[in-house]
């Protein structure tokens, strides 16, 4: 069928039972030989999905797939990350920017231990109270580690849905897009149904680009060149190979001025990263 086709028919019946396995149909018939294999889609378990969950947030799934493994294999469960020193989880986590992300997994691993017993909570309120985790990764989280139904929207599921159901529209807001996905979700196979919404966005990337300028919520990210997350990262590898520093040494060596120096390592230590004692500065 093609898309001008599908959008007839959602004009003429708009979500009746029709349209909704037509669409499914449609979704699972691309899935179906064009599905994506992921580590991080082999050997489900709770603990492989958060880690994954979280590695995903604003980063490439070739450059988590990369990570992925290897993380798991420092840190195969919980309690090993729990009680893995931060530097080696940094150094594991190196690569996937975003720094802040390992040290709330490791935070994470330390709440379940010692307070759900080692299990992951499927409850999405209790899932929003960990750290780095908002509603989308709650639902995501849910649905992926245990296989039940959520509803949720990410990249890769918006492009889809203003693909199909709001041709023409622009500034499409989630908040017309989430009862679409709640009357078209898949109750029987949430998992699957999911990777294969997100498989079929990835396709719609390359092939209309511009779907997701369509959004209410496009935002353009900030360039990464001389920003403050390069000016961080640039000190957590200084440090991790290094071990330690004096901070008059930094400016010098990263050629990073001393007033910005100054400003980013006391919010390096105030998120946890680093610990500043006697002009020296080193891994929490």
């Amino acid at each position: 069928m093609f898309i001008t086709d599908f959008h007839k028919l959602y004009r003429a019946k708009n979500l009746n039972k029709e349209v909704i396995g037509t669409f499914q149909e449609l979704i699972y018939s691309y899935y179906k030989n064009n599905k994506r294999d992921f580590p991080f889609r082999r050997n489900i378990s709770p603990y492989n999905v958060l880690v994954s969950e979280i590695m995903l947030q604003q980063t490439q799934t070739n450059r988590v797939s990369e990570k992925f493994t290897e993380f798991i294999s420092a840190f195969p469960d919980f309690k090993t990350l729990m009680n893995a020193p931060l530097e080696k989880v940094l150094n594991k986590w190196q690569g996937l920017g975003y720094n802040k992300r390992a040290i709330a997994l490791k935070n994470i691993a330390k709440k379940v231990v010692e307070e759900y017993e080692g299990k992951l909570p499927a409850d999405i309120e209790i899932l929003k109270s960990f750290p780095q985790i908002g509603y989308n990764t709650a639902c995501s989280i849910k649905t992926f580690a245990y296989n039940l139904p959520t509803y949720f929207i990410e990249t890769n599921i918006r492009r889809v849905y203003i693909y199909f159901f709001f041709p023409g529209s622009n500034s499409v807001s989630d908040e017309y897009i989430l009862p679409i996905i709640k009357k078209t979700l898949d109750f029987e196979k949430p998992r699957e149904w999911y990777y294969a919404l997100m498989d079929y966005g990835v396709m719609l990337k390359k092939t209309h680009p511009e779907l997701n300028k369509r959004s209410v919520h496009y935002r353009k990210q900030s360039k990464f060149k001389g920003s403050t997350r390069e000016l961080r990262g640039k000190i957590l590898r200084y440090l991790l190979k290094n071990s330690e520093s004096l901070i008059s040494n930094l400016s010098e060596k990263l050629k990073i001025n001393s007033q910005s120096i100054h400003k980013i390592l006391t919010q390096l230590e105030k998120e946890g990263f680093l610990k500043i004692e006697e002009g020296k500065v080193f891994i929490s």
